[in-house]
């Protein structure tokens, strides 16, 4: 499984807001001794793997700025009532 990421610059509240009303949403990838980076993904992709088993326990691979990172799902916050994720957290492997 394999998504495009993008390298968010502006973060907080306003800024992931915007990102949702356009289609993305925030993640973010740490662990492995490595700086934590922050991340914007395309929600309807994401939306189009995330019923398959492997998402949750497969690896994952996120090509960030033309570098290939391996990850595996840490968490994920969806919204209340809406087919909507809000923020994904992803661990180095």
């Amino acid at each position: 499984m394999k998504f495009e990421a993008i390298v968010r610059t502006e973060l907080g509240k306003g800024a992931s807001r915007r990102l949702r009303r356009a289609g993305r949403f925030p993640a973010i990838v740490y662990g492995n001794q490595a700086v934590p980076i922050s991340i914007a993904l395309i929600h309807n992709e994401v939306m189009n793997q995330i019923d398959k088993p492997s998402f949750y326990e497969g690896r994952i691979t996120l090509m960030i700025s033309s570098e290939e990172i391996k990850v595996k799902l840490q968490d994920i916050q969806r919204h209340a009532f809406r087919l909507q994720i809000e923020h994904i957290d992803f661990v180095r492997i």
